[in-house]
């Protein structure tokens, strides 16, 4: 890793991966929050106000976090990667700019509100601000996505100036293909992140024998909206987006599934190391012809694998997006699993008093960290060489005037100010869910 293009590579992907723990949550808390306060106005009474208070502080903790990583992540494009924000700027530029003036003003303007604003504005007035947090959040993720998505697929560009990219098409570029699954995919993803912390917290209540009250109605909430979240990630939301691999990037697609021979009625690899060396899986365990199945609905559907394309087409890290394909598969399906049984425990109360499902529930919590960083990790992979694919590639993308010395000086400054960042995030965090919604630690009466 001395080369500077090396480092820089791994700056934005500590930055970026840094940074999405955090609009991960606020996004899926956002719909909750306005569960909860749709609750209250519908008459449930101050309990789900209560609720709502507490998950709102949580919110305001994890957007700040966010609003400062996601600011420097940024400035990279100026820095670290000045020839390919030179060059896509015009296209990309409009997304992020859009997702800046619109969505987080919108988001962040009325996150005071609901934080302060619950007396003056009235239960329904409330309600609205809660309604409009979630609104600027999901805009937020729409425009953000979108910019990934001209990378992944890039549509509405012109051929511009010294090589660059000018916008020919707004709609185009707000109606890519690819965006039409991507967007429904991250934003579930972030519904899955935050039902699973409201159910782990929850369970947290009820293991304890505190607040048990607003732990029965997390666990309950977590547990009914992360079940559904998890079933919309894998059908259609995930069917979709892995056609939409195979139609546009079916190099990428072989590489995800370890195939590394074109085959009809090509298995489905749950198990197995890929051996670069020898093109091939070892100790492999697999569903047959599975993959044809799910790629093109045929059970004798050839899918091209690696042998089908040049080496140069291939994406950059075989085993590493292989292991993280499989990893956010496996840990999708964990997840229907449990929050299945969770749910049908829910049943006469029953989930409330297992504490072996409560404990596994509380477990849970960093997994669905793990699973979308490993989607993100699976989708900037796959896309490698390339920084806008079939357009310019990552080896010409970076700042030719950035050293690698002064590229790994801030990568190190960045480390230590997250490590920071990190003890300071977990101890309000701490108070908050120490704190309750309750406003204490004692224990109180059953609520569902």
């Amino acid at each position: 890793m001395d080369s500077a293009l090396g480092v820089d590579r791994l700056h934005f992907a500590f930055t970026i991966t840094y940074h999405y723990l955090f609009p991960q949550l606020t996004m899926g808390l956002a719909l909750l929050i306005l569960i909860l306060k749709t609750q209250a106005l519908r008459g449930r009474g101050e309990h789900y106000n209560r609720a709502a208070r507490f998950w709102t502080r949580i919110f305001a903790i994890n957007f700040a976090m966010g609003v400062v990583t996601g600011i420097p992540m940024e400035f990279q494009f100026g820095t670290n990667w000045a020839r390919f924000a030179r060059a896509a700027g015009g296209v990309i530029g409009q997304t992020l700019a859009m997702e800046g003036v619109f969505s987080f003003f919108l988001e962040s303007s009325f996150l005071g509100a609901l934080l302060f604003g619950e007396k003056r504005l009235g239960p329904r007035g409330h309600w609205v601000a809660a309604f409009l947090v979630f609104l600027g959040s999901w805009i937020s993720g729409f425009f953000i996505v979108a910019t990934n998505a001209f990378m992944q697929h890039p549509v509405g560009y012109l051929p511009g100036a010294r090589d660059g990219l000018d916008l020919g098409s707004l709609w185009a570029l707000l109606t890519n293909p690819w965006l039409r699954w991507e967007y429904p995919h991250v934003m579930i993803g972030s519904v899955v992140t935050a039902s699973t912390v409201m159910a782990s917290v929850g369970a947290f209540y009820l293991v304890s024998g505190r607040h048990t009250a607003h732990g029965r109605t997390f666990v309950r909430l977590g547990v009914i909206i992360g079940l559904a979240a998890a079933l919309l990630m894998l059908f259609p939301t995930g069917d979709r987006q892995g056609k939409m691999v195979a139609r546009h990037q079916p190099a990428t697609l072989a590489a995800m599934e370890g195939l590394f021979r074109t085959q009809a009625g090509a298995p489905v690899v749950l198990v197995g190391q890929p051996d670069l060396d020898r093109l091939r899986l070892d100790n492999p365990i697999y569903v047959p012809r599975m993959l044809s199945f799910l790629t093109y609905s045929r059970w004798q559907a050839e899918v091209k694998g690696l042998d089908a394309f040049s080496a140069e087409e291939w994406p950059q890290n075989i085993p590493l997006l292989y292991y993280a394909y499989h990893i956010m598969v496996g840990l999708g399906t964990i997840f229907i699993a449990v929050l299945a049984l969770a749910a049908w425990r829910l049943r006469g109360g029953r989930l409330y008093v297992s504490r072996g499902l409560l404990w596994t529930l509380m477990l849970m919590l960093p997994f669905p960290y793990i699973a979308n960083t490993a989607g993100w990790l699976t989708a900037e992979l796959g896309r490698q060489p390339w920084l806008v694919h079939g357009l310019m590639r990552t080896m010409d993308g970076n700042s030719p005037s950035v050293s690698a010395g002064n590229a790994l000086f801030t990568l190190i400054g960045f480390m230590g100010m997250y490590t920071v960042l990190s003890i300071l995030f977990v101890v309000l965090v701490y108070r908050e869910i120490d704190h309750g919604p309750e406003g204490g630690g004692a224990a109180s009466g059953a609520r569902g």
